[in-house]
């Protein structure tokens, strides 16, 4: 172990990932970033180790501790835990509970069994462990739970997991609103930019109240939201402090149609028509059925009238954390990257040919 490190040491699990990337970058000029992945990360900066961790595997949790303890020591600043599995298909799988679940428990007990000083433990969850709500009415983190489908449901298990089992280590759970960026890289996005650049029949309907939405962050502001926990991680409440983390002003699925629509080809208005929930659904399960990938899958028309509005004061009080970006300010941009490059942006979002 080398004692001379001056730098607060910080493990992210998921350093591969969109999120954790972006995360690594930010934190590696005043930290000593160790970055836990089950794939490793391709060619990572030079100042960051980065540990092949499988979260499944409580053997493999225990000797990416060890690694880190021998390395630089058992004293850590924070440990950032962005690691999830998360599928759109909406069919079961035992992923959730083994990665969101159970990977969260063999971490925490892997800092506990193997006697490490961990100042914070940070969990990205997400904003739709709460019940939806109505425009007008922001959500906080007081609002009633209620997971409407597998990711959210694992994501309040992780939650509880942690209050159940995090010990001496102060905890912050944010609550993070759909993460984008300026290139978009967020799927409900680019589903729908891609609807709309190709004019197909999904692009003018829509089984649910056009004038609800879903709050959305940039993907720089929650890693400003990281990086300010870990910076006052020793100022904020002792036990596990849920924060939600998203821009306040949510944009109607109608607003964004209507953006879109003019960005993509100089159209002012947008025609969205609402059609049927059952009608929907006969649609997307007879889409289902061809051999073409399709997004929109029954499952989902039911959420298709949920909105999400959030109250981010908790976030400002605790952090002095308010997002920098809007996601409507923030599309010219991603249709700018679409058009620079038609192939690469489709292929990148595993979309079909533009």
């Amino acid at each position: 172990m080398d004692t001379h490190r001056a730098k607060p040491v910080v493990i992210v699990t998921g350093s591969s990932g969109l999120l954790g990337a972006a995360v690594l970058d930010r934190l590696k000029d005043r930290h000593q970033v160790v970055g836990f992945d089950r794939d490793g990360v391709p060619q990572p900066p030079a100042e960051i180790e980065c540990v092949c961790v499988d979260l499944t595997d409580a053997r493999s949790v225990a000797l990416g501790l060890e690694r880190v303890a021998y390395a630089y020591g058992k004293r850590l600043a924070a440990v950032v835990h962005l690691a999830a599995y998360y599928d759109f298909s909406g069919e079961p799988s035992p992923l959730y509970e083994e990665v969101n679940v159970r990977g969260t428990s063999r971490l925490l007990h892997g800092l506990r069994n193997g006697g490490f000083g961990c100042e914070l433990f940070l969990y990205a969850s997400s904003m739709l462990v709460h019940a939806p709500s109505e425009p007008g009415r922001a959500i906080d983190e007081s609002s009633p739970i209620q997971a409407k489908w597998d990711y959210p449901r694992s994501k309040v298990d992780a939650e509880h997991c942690i209050e159940e089992e995090h010990g001496p280590i102060r905890a912050v759970v944010l609550r993070i609103a759909g993460i984008y960026t300026d290139r978009c890289e967020s799927i409900p996005l680019s589903q729908q930019i891609h609807r709309i650049e190709r004019r197909s029949i999904e692009a003018f309907v829509y089984p649910g109240d056009t004038s609800h939405g879903q709050s959305y962050v940039h993907v720089d502001d929650v890693v400003s939201a990281i990086e300010l926990a870990i910076t006052h991680r020793c100022e904020l409440p002792p036990g596990v402090t849920p924060v939600l983390v998203g821009e306040p002003e949510t944009p109607s699925y109608a607003e964004i149609q209507n953006r879109l629509g003019q960005l993509l080809h100089g159209e002012q208005g947008w025609p969205t028509h609402v059609v049927p929930k059952p009608l929907a659904k006969v649609g997307a399960w007879l889409q289902d059925k061809l051999p073409v990938d399709q997004f929109v899958r029954p499952w989902m028309i039911e959420l298709a009238d949920d909105h999400y509005e959030l109250d981010v004061s908790r976030a400002d009080q605790l952090l002095g954390w308010r997002p920098a970006h809007h996601v409507l300010d923030s599309l010219p941009d991603m249709v700018e990257d679409l058009r620079a490059d038609p192939e690469a942006w489709h292929r990148r979002h595993g979309l079909g040919p533009p």
